[in-house]
């Protein structure tokens, strides 16, 4: 089994205190800086959550993430890395912790003013910058150590917020976690994405 999605090392979760989620984007808000906005909606076997995504200000990524949507590729996948005080990551593997094949990666777009602020959403990646795909994570707290240019001259590319059902978010952060493999942080219960559907 891979592990071609973890992404930051375990000297990253040293993260600021929790914060309210303010601007992200040098003085303005996201829908100030990006009008045209879509959402969608993720329902888990916790909950349902909703994100807004911005195109304006990472129009590649979105493009991507969006596509991964549309095509119904996240249901059944699950939430495979949750570390409480930093993120929970998910939508590559399925409940038996298969990665499931993607497209081809995106170039990073990690300087477009989005910072990883608690209840932003961003792309996971490798330890190369282009490599993000189709697995996506959620800050549970202010991360300023994945905003451009760190952690490793890179940053990490921020392109939405959640909106709605933050307590759902809040759930599965405090899950307990287990091995699996070569991997750590697995919800020892499967949280599993049911659907992730664009919404009005």
């Amino acid at each position: 089994m891979t592990v071609s999605r973890r992404i930051v090392l375990a000297g990253l979760m040293a993260a600021a205190a929790l914060s309210p989620l303010a601007a992200m984007a040098q003085g303005a808000s996201p829908a100030a800086a990006a009008p045209k906005t879509e959402r969608v909606q993720f329902v888990t076997n916790a909950g349902k959550f909703t994100i807004e995504v911005y195109p304006e200000a990472a129009p590649k990524t979105v493009a991507n993430f969006m596509e991964y949507v549309k095509s119904g590729f996240y249901g059944g996948t699950i939430f495979h890395r949750v570390i409480n005080g930093f993120m929970v990551q998910g939508g590559g593997f399925d409940r038996d912790m298969k990665e499931k094949p993607t497209r081809a990666p995106i170039p990073l777009e990690a300087q477009n003013g989005l910072k990883n602020k608690a209840g932003t959403v961003a792309m996971a990646r490798t330890s190369n910058p282009n490599s993000a795909t189709a697995q996506f994570f959620v800050n549970v707290v202010d991360n300023p150590n994945l905003d451009y240019p760190q952690p490793d001259g890179n940053g990490y590319a921020v392109f939405g917020k959640v909106v709605e059902g933050m307590d759902t978010i809040d759930k599965i952060k405090s899950m307990p976690t287990t091995a699996y493999g070569a991997m750590r942080n697995v919800p020892a219960a499967p949280v599993v994405i049911e659907s992730a559907t664009v919404v009005k």
